[in-house]
């Protein structure tokens, strides 16, 4: 195995992997619906989880999500632990990842910059 492709790394992709999965089918809760992760980031010492979410919902379903992930996490947390088999099962910090509106509002941008210009060139 390469190098380059760290323990923490390998363990970030597997929550991730496993988080999905669980979410899909073990949570209940109605406020966490249409949900992607788009990553997960662990410390060094596997002492922590960042996992980055994006939803398709607008700002108010945003935060609903929010909080019920954030309701969740212990639970997701101690379904981790059976399925992981680490020492130090991580706590979960769920992040939304705005990365997918910065880049939907990027292509709006250039599409309208192209528009801009056609409209230039034919006059």
């Amino acid at each position: 195995m390469p190098k380059d492709y760290s323990r923490a790394l390998r363990i970030a992709d597997q929550i991730q992997r496993e988080l999905a999965d669980l979410i899909r089918t073990e949570l209940k809760d109605p406020r966490v619906s249409m949900l992607t992760l788009t990553g997960v980031e662990v410390t060094q010492d596997y002492t922590h989880a960042n996992i980055f979410y994006t939803t398709l919902g607008n700002e108010s379903d945003n935060f609903l999500t929010s909080q019920g992930l954030e309701c969740s996490a212990g639970f997701l947390r101690s379904h981790l632990a059976h399925s992981l088999r680490l020492r130090v099962v991580p706590q979960l910090h769920f992040i939304y990842d705005k990365s997918v509106e910065r880049g939907t509002r990027l292509s709006q941008l250039i599409d309208e910059a192209i528009a801009q210009e056609k409209l230039t060139e034919d006059i």
